[in-house]
């Protein structure tokens, strides 16, 4: 059994809410909001999200919008940024992508 829980950035208690949860998949769009300390022990986490930020340098780097680090020593398992969903997210598109150019073409619906 499960209990689904969906919460936004401006969730009451929302580090309250996370910390209840075995799954928590993170979409938020802001880098690095969910912090460590929100996290259960042991729960397994998914950084859905992709953000630009700047380096000492001038450059920038990507992080997710879970604060990896210090989620690293907390969560069970977890997923980086770069490095995580968004091959799934490209292999998806591109699957799709063959479907529905089968279906216009009227070929064969392809088997994968």
């Amino acid at each position: 059994n499960a209990t689904v829980t969906i919460a936004h950035s401006r969730s009451r208690d929302l580090p309250g809410l996370v910390k209840t949860a075995d799954l928590v998949y993170a979409a938020v769009g802001r880098p690095e909001m969910v912090r460590g300390d929100w996290l259960k022990p042991g729960a397994t986490v998914i950084d859905v999200g992709i953000n630009r930020i700047p380096k000492d340098d001038g450059k920038t780097r990507l992080v997710g919008d879970v604060a990896y680090q210090e989620a690293l020593g907390v969560a069970g398992a977890i997923t980086p940024v770069p490095g995580g969903v968004g091959q799934m997210t490209v292999a998806c598109l591109l699957v799709n992508t063959l479907r529905a150019a089968c279906a216009i073409a009227e070929l064969p619906k392809p088997a994968v």
